[in-house]
């Protein structure tokens, strides 16, 4: 019996432990000028951009600067994003379908497909370019190098984007960084 109490305590701490870093991390503000609320992408986005660029959908914590920085990469990129802050993300998770432990700060929402965590833009274009039967891309954690959890020396932690498919299993979309 103490064994199985003292397995939830472990468990319970590292679950602090997690909420703590994600917290920390999330303590950046975002650069002065980032939005909160809808905005068009930049004008000097990328002449790759396809003008139907579908409307992007960010849920996150209002705190959360390192989101406001992965919005700002999306914005880069051309997206059109709408944010809408809540101090609950897990009914957006749940309702979108995302796997138990393949969780991150933000949740967004384009075009029929979610889009968890720190995803770059260009893994999200390929997505709807492909347009696979699956309920979209997840980065679990924060990976640093990561759009929005940018490094000053430029590292970047090796991570993988993982496709989740309809009945809720991942593999790998694509590899970031050099193992």
């Amino acid at each position: 019996m103490s064994g199985g109490i003292e397995r939830t305590r472990i468990v319970w701490g590292l679950a602090a432990l997690a909420a703590l870093a994600l917290s920390t991390a999330c303590a950046r503000e975002p650069e002065a000028g980032s939005a909160a609320t809808t905005t068009t992408p930049d004008a000097a986005a990328p002449s790759v951009i396809v003008a139907t660029t579908p409307r992007m959908i960010v849920h996150k914590t209002p705190t959360c600067g390192c989101c406001g920085l992965w919005v700002e990469h999306m914005q880069r990129a051309g997206f059109e994003v709408e944010v809408r802050d809540t101090d609950n993300l897990h009914p957006v998770k749940a309702r979108l379908g995302v796997p138990y432990g393949k969780g991150s700060c933000h949740t967004a929402e384009v075009d029929g497909y979610l889009i968890e965590g720190h995803v770059p833009a260009d893994d999200i274009r390929r997505l709807l370019a492909e347009r696979p039967k699956a309920r979209g891309l997840v980065l679990p954690g924060m990976p640093l190098g990561s759009p929005g959890m940018e490094t000053p020396d430029g590292r970047v932690q090796p991570y993988t984007v993982e496709l989740v498919a309809q009945d809720g299993s991942t593999s790998a979309f694509r590899q970031h960084g050099s193992p």
